[in-house]
């Protein structure tokens, strides 16, 4: 293993992802390499359709290439059989949806160690008072989701994340469904959670104001990366999508 490797918390290696045959196929991703490095916040940015989401759901093993390689750390996990798929995604890579994807039987501390009670491990009892009081969750551990609000139930689904130590967070439109002051408080949980605690970040969204809150952003169109642009501000995002026609 190489000093090379090791900077990376993922790798995307010639990625293409094609659906469908013949006049109905559709390329959404088309030959792309980035990587993702350890202890920084990206996003992921493009109109509907652009490959943003496929590229984040192959990244994290939850679809497959057609062609190209994922690496995380230095596993290929293009090489993994479903199960092995399936085991490194529990014990690598931490995931943040839009929707909260909480169990409503469970409180709010169970739901945020169940991953680790399915790969049969505890948490880090210091660790997740750790990341507990940084979402500041401390006074709703024994709330189930049904008696919490949008915000905070969205805290849980970040602190679930954090508590494994993922290689990789990677997040799908995280606030899509919450107001915007609590939309503030999620991204910058996890703004701290890259700045604190060398955590990587991988966030798909459509809103120049999230994208704000990172700390590079990779712009896509026709499944194919098309800029960079690093320590974004509102304004140059929204400067960089006009001049790209996004």
């Amino acid at each position: 293993m190489t000093d090379a490797t090791l900077q990376w918390a993922a790798q995307v290696l010639g990625a293409t992802k094609v659906y469908g045959t013949g006049e109905a196929e559709v390329r959404a991703l088309d030959g792309v390499t980035v990587g993702f490095e350890r202890g920084r916040f990206t996003a992921i940015m493009g109109p509907s359709g652009s490959g943003k989401s496929t590229l984040m759901q192959c990244t994290a093993g939850l679809d497959r290439l057609t062609a190209g390689q994922v690496l995380i750390g230095d596993v290929d996990i293009t090489r993994l059989s479903e199960k092995q798929l399936t085991l490194l995604r529990r014990q690598k890579i931490g995931f943040v949806f839009q929707q909260f994807n909480l169990l409503p039987t469970l409180s709010a501390a169970e739901n945020i160690a169940f991953p680790l009670a399915l790969a049969g491990r505890k948490p880090e009892r210091d660790w997740m008072e750790h990341v507990v009081a940084t979402v500041g969750l401390a006074d709703r551990l024994r709330h189930k989701p049904s008696e919490l609000s949008g915000g905070q139930q969205q805290r849980v689904a970040v602190a679930r994340a954090l508590v494994e130590r993922p290689e990789i967070v990677v997040a799908d439109e995280p606030t899509g469904n919450l107001d915007s002051r609590a939309s503030a408080e999620i991204l910058t949980f996890m703004a701290d959670a890259v700045s604190q605690f060398g955590q990587t970040v991988v966030m798909v969204t459509h809103d120049p104001v999230s994208a704000a809150y990172a700390d590079r952003i990779l712009f896509l169109a026709d499944g194919r990366i098309v800029d960079e642009l690093l320590q974004p501000t509102r304004e140059s995002i929204l400067a960089r999508m006009g001049r790209l026609g996004l």
